[in-house]
């Protein structure tokens, strides 16, 4: 092989490699779906009181989280989450954080007032939503765009408070459609 032939495969790949890093989604380790397609519809019961609907939030990004009171990794998680929700919901961004527990506003409520949580929590005792959503572990979560499609699937535990996490939420809220 020619030493141009091997220069142009090398700095064919290092761009390929740039270009992958230079994604956020990427490199925050977020499954992007190939055709987005809309955020399936649900209501559920709020934490205090009354109910919501995804429909509630159109035009915002939403960061929709499925997790439980007994998922130590979501414990880990929320209060990263709390500080990235305080950062970006003058922006249009919004956490809605969908509770599998069985014993819903019981279990539920000393958990999100010991953590300090106040964005939206959800109540999804019988499991309606997690099913829509194919929900395979916990914690989960969804990036939906402000068209209601969604952008992204992140499978597991991540590390909201940070540089990463911060350039998917910038991306998502200056983009119409990701």
């Amino acid at each position: 092989m020619h030493v141009k032939s091997r220069q142009f495969i090398f700095s064919t790949l290092l761009f390929f490699a740039m270009d992958a890093a230079a994604d956020p989604f990427y490199e925050f380790g977020v499954d992007v779906p190939k055709v987005r397609m809309d955020a399936p519809a649900f209501t559920l019961e709020k934490l205090n009181g009354g109910k919501a609907s995804l429909a509630d939030y159109k035009g915002k990004v939403v960061l929709l989280n499925f997790w439980a009171t007994w998922c130590g990794p979501c414990r880990y998680e929320m209060p990263g989450m709390q500080r990235l929700w305080e950062r970006y919901r003058e922006q249009g961004f919004v956490i809605i954080a969908v509770a599998a527990d069985k014993n819903g506003h019981k279990q539920v409520a000393p958990f999100v007032g010991k953590l300090a949580l106040n964005y939206p929590v959800l109540l999804d005792p019988e499991g309606e939503v997690r099913n829509r959503y194919e929900v395979v572990g916990l914690p989960m979560s969804y990036l939906i765009g402000r068209d209601g499609k969604i952008s992204g699937r992140v499978i597991g535990i991540k590390e909201w408070d940070s540089h990463e996490a911060d350039r998917v939420v910038t991306t998502l809220l200056l983009m119409q459609n990701h």
